[in-house]
């Protein structure tokens, strides 16, 4: 490819130190059979692992503001990265599955269903998509369970069959517990079997940056609350069992003069029939013969503000790993990733991304880089 795309992005660390490789890394830390060692995430042997995941929480954040978070700050870090985008359903998804997104075809906040003019929010998802037809390939979870592992995912029960959460989680055991307590409870249960796999999840700290920003007093107030959870998890947990305590992206706060609207530049809806992915990383998808015109009013239009790739390009950039003949044309025909704190919003399309403060997508240390915590 011609032009540098390594300037202020961080490259996915795929098949070596990512999100994805983490739970193949646990199988092996368990000595299950049929799952090699990874590379850049060695963890210790161990007949239980519970898997900790907190939504929006980046490496440079917790570096950033160590001192809200000190139990979490004081255990040993192994830096790795989201896969791209740095989503929560991409993210998720690459976690259960342990496939890389241009595998498992959760490609973004929103992508086009093939052959319609219409959008698959991944996490409000559409009661006419089947969820293991979008994502057909077995999970790691299941994976596990198969091999007699003790496998369970606790989470809000409002989230116990969401499409999401069977496309990338199916084969667990799924636990309902809504409040820290019950969370909690559930992990002190399911973690005592041998062996055993435990993946729990939280989304406050996230739904609080996207509402307040990062470093806002109710973000901090937050990640003190999570740091605390954390630590009294850790002590009601025998010490046999590990602990890790990981995230699924970081977060950027876009302040209203970096923000870029597309209802009011005509030039930049010229040859869209659809906008869709999220405002850090817009997927774009064009009318016939209009790829080369939309890419380039797009890079004119926005300059350093964003790197702007047509599909093409992107699979040589390799950011969403090998694109399966399934997930091709889910992908947009241009992709939008911006840099620094740039967002490219839709006030037509998506009206309420406008009101969030943190914003999360794209490839910047803050988004990509997330931690892999040992207790």
């Amino acid at each position: 490819m011609s032009r540098d795309l390594a300037s202020g992005f961080v490259a996915p660390a795929y098949g070596h130190h990512s999100l994805a490789d983490l739970v193949p890394a646990v199988a092996s830390a368990l000595g299950v059979p049929g799952f090699a060692s990874v590379p850049g995430l060695r963890l210790p042997d161990g007949s239980s692992y519970v898997v900790f995941l907190i939504d929006g929480l980046g490496s440079e954040l917790l570096r950033r503001y160590s001192h809200a978070a000190p139990f979490l700050s004081s255990l040993v870090e192994l830096t790795a990265t989201a896969g791209v985008p740095s989503t929560t359903a991409t993210s998720l998804a690459s976690l259960g599955t342990g496939l890389l997104p241009g595998q498992h075809g959760l490609v973004g906040y929103t992508a086009r269903i093939p052959g319609t003019g219409r959008l698959l929010n991944h996490l409000q998802w559409d009661k006419s998509i089947d969820p293991v037809e979008w994502q057909p390939h077995e999970t790691v979870f299941a994976r596990l369970a198969a091999t007699g592992v003790s496998v369970t995912t606790i989470n809000k029960r409002e989230f116990s069959s969401s499409g999401l959460t069977v496309a990338a989680h199916r084969g667990a055991s799924y636990v309902g517990a809504d409040k820290v307590g019950e969370r909690i409870a559930a992990v002190l249960d399911a973690s005592g079997r041998a062996p055993s796999f435990t993946y729990v999840y939280d989304s406050d700290l996230d739904w609080t940056g996207h509402k307040y920003g990062v470093a806002s007093t109710a973000w901090l107030q937050q990640l003190a609350m999570i740091d605390a959870a954390a630590e009294h998890l850790r002590e009601e947990l025998p010490s046999a069992t590990r602990l890790v305590v990981v995230a699924d992206h970081g977060m950027i706060d876009s302040p209203r003069e970096s923000r870029i609207d597309i209802a009011a530049h005509p030039d930049l809806r010229a040859g869209l029939a659809l906008v869709g992915g999220e405002a850090r990383f817009r997927h774009l998808y064009c009318r016939p013969g209009a790829v080369d015109d939309v890419a380039a009013a797009w890079r004119s239009i926005l300059g350093d503000r964003a790197e702007v790739l047509t599909r093409d390009e992107l699979g040589e950039a390799g950011w969403l790993g090998p694109l399966d003949a399934l997930v091709t044309d889910r992908v947009g025909d241009v992709v939008v990733a911006c840099r620094d704190d740039n967002a490219v919003m839709s006030s037509a399309d998506f009206p309420y991304e406008d009101t969030l403060i943190g914003l999360h997508g794209s490839l910047t240390p803050d988004e990509m880089l997330i931690p892999i915590l040992v207790a």
